[in-house]
């Protein structure tokens, strides 16, 4: 192609601009769409696989090669024969005792790590650190050993029991949570505590009225990632419940699909779609505050 002259200067058509503007935005911005696609689809065809296999009365996952091929609500309507909504009331109950608890004894510990300086401050926070990874599942076998022994003292707190679930969760989340919400205490301006105490403030005071509003984000952040993770544990719960009638969600749906021979997975998929609804309604909710809370949390102080 052939360019002309300008009193010295060279003239690049503008056929040539547009390519050199077309290779510029595909090497910048347009290989994006093709990879944000992919992951989109990568993601989006597993769940669409089962809402389709919750649709099919066949109650296999291989029985239809098409997605949607069949709309029937059987498979939903066989979850009131089952004990499917006690199994989602235990887990909810369960989850947001948890969740309750996680945020409390988190804020409260990462409160005191933050503001006050005591003996064994820095051993316990490097404690706290080295503790957060290793999963809790890893030490099932002490703790139904320990709820064993102790359930022959208080029977409560013994196995079969939700009371004993929910302190075992408990223990496992103060470490990890009082980390990530030590972080992000750290940004918030120590001249507020000092204002407050000036004006006669007690430290609860300070606590409950400025601080925990100003940490909201960190407070939904540990909130949401509490649930999640309680909502769908399945071995400590599986070790520790031993009737049916107190199993969780992720328990007692594991049942119907753990025969091979009579697995009924149009049952599990109808389940798991409802299951997953409090968990999608509650991210929807806090989705606000994830971000924030996440990258606040992450600067050390």
């Amino acid at each position: 192609m052939s360019t002309s002259t300008d009193q010295g200067r060279t003239v690049v058509p503008d056929a040539s601009r547009a390519r050199t503007r077309r290779r510029r935005w595909w090497a910048e911005v347009g290989w994006k769409y093709p990879l944000a696609a992919l992951v989109v689809f990568y993601a989006a065809f597993p769940l669409a696989y089962v809402l389709s296999a919750s649709f099919a009365s066949s109650g296999t996952l291989t029985g239809s090669t098409q997605l949607f091929q069949e709309f029937s609500g059987e498979n939903y309507a066989a979850l009131s024969s089952t004990q499917f909504w006690q199994w989602a009331a235990n887990s909810m109950v369960i989850a947001l005792s948890v969740v309750v608890g996680a945020v409390l004894m988190g804020a409260a510990a990462a409160y005191a790590f933050s503001r006050f300086r005591f003996t064994g401050r820095r051993l316990t926070l490097g404690t706290l650190l080295i503790i957060q990874m290793f999963p809790q599942m890893l030490a099932f076998i002490a703790i139904f050993l320990l709820l064993l022994t102790l359930g022959d003292v208080v029977p409560q707190l013994g196995l079969n029991s939700t009371l004993a679930l929910i302190c075992v969760y408990l223990g496992g989340a103060l470490g990890s949570n009082t980390f990530l919400m030590y972080g992000f205490f750290n940004t918030v301006p120590r001249e507020l505590d000092e204002a407050a105490k000036i004006d006669g403030a007690t430290h609860a005071q300070t606590y409950w009225t400025i601080i925990v509003r100003l940490v909201t984000p960190i407070l939904a952040t540990v909130a949401l990632l509490t649930f999640v993770a309680t909502f769908g544990d399945f071995i400590l719960s599986r070790i520790i419940l031993t009737s049916e009638s107190n199993w969780t969600l992720a328990v007692g749906m594991y049942g119907w699909v753990s025969d091979q021979l009579n697995a009924n997975w149009g049952l599990f998929t109808a389940g798991a779609v409802i299951a997953s609804l409090p968990v999608l309604l509650l991210f929807l909710f806090l989705q606000k505050y994830i971000v924030g809370g996440l990258t606040a949390g992450s600067v050390k102080g």
